[in-house]
C-alpha cells in the first residue's frame, strides 16, 4: 500500500561523534565536507538515514564511508533537533558517540574530502549545530571516564 500524507515531515540524519586518546590529549574525528551545504568546511561524520536501515546501520555505513572506520563500539548520546539546524530543511540528527580502541587510520571517502583528528581543546569552526553537538558529546564522554575511575 502506498502512504502519503499532506504534512510535510522532517529527514532523519546521524552522526559520529568519535574520540581517541593520543598521548595525554582526547580527539575527536571530523571530516571535511565535499559538498553543499558548508562544503570544505569541517563537520562530524554521519549522513541521511536510509529507509531500509536502523539507526545503528546507518552510523556505521556512513562512519565507514566518510572515514574507513568500523566496528568502533557506539551509544545513542542524543536527538539535535533545532528547526534550523540544517539550512536544507527540516532535520533531526541522532548523534552517536564512542571511543577508537584501536589503531585504525581514518581515510577520507564518499562525500568526505578530507578525515582528521582534532584534540578537543583546539577544534576548527563546524558546520551546522555541530559546535553545541562536540559539546554534549565532550560532557558525555568526561562524565564516563570520571564514573570508570571511580570504579577502579
Amino acid at each position: 500500500m502506498d502512504y502519503t500524507y499532506k504534512y510535510p515531515r522532517p529527514s532523519l540524519t546521524v552522526d559520529a561523534a568519535v574520540f581517541r586518546k593520543k598521548k595525554n590529549n582526547t580527539e575527536i574525528l571530523l571530516i571535511r565536507r565535499d559538498r553543499p551545504p558548508y562544503e570544505g568546511e569541517w563537520a562530524l561524520p554521519g549522513g541521511f538515514v536510509d529507509m531500509d536501515e536502523t539507526l545503528e546501520e546507518a552510523i556505521a555505513r556512513e562512519l565507514e564511508e566518510e572515514t574507513s572506520l568500523s566496528g568502533i563500539d557506539l551509544q545513542q548520546l542524543h536527538a539535535f533537533s533545532a528547526i534550523d539546524r540544517d539550512p536544507r530543511g527540516r532535520t533531526v540528527s541522532v548523534v552517536f558517540w564512542g571511543i577508537l580502541q584501536n589503531d585504525q587510520q581514518a581515510k577520507a571517502g564518499d562525500d568526505a574530502r578530507d578525515a582528521a583528528w582534532f584534540e578537543i581543546s583546539k577544534l576548527p569552526e563546524l558546520a551546522f549545530d555541530h559546535k553545541e553537538v562536540v559539546e554534549t558529546a565532550i560532557k558525555t564522554l568526561n562524565s564516563t571516564l570520571n564514573n570508570q575511575d571511580k570504579k577502579t
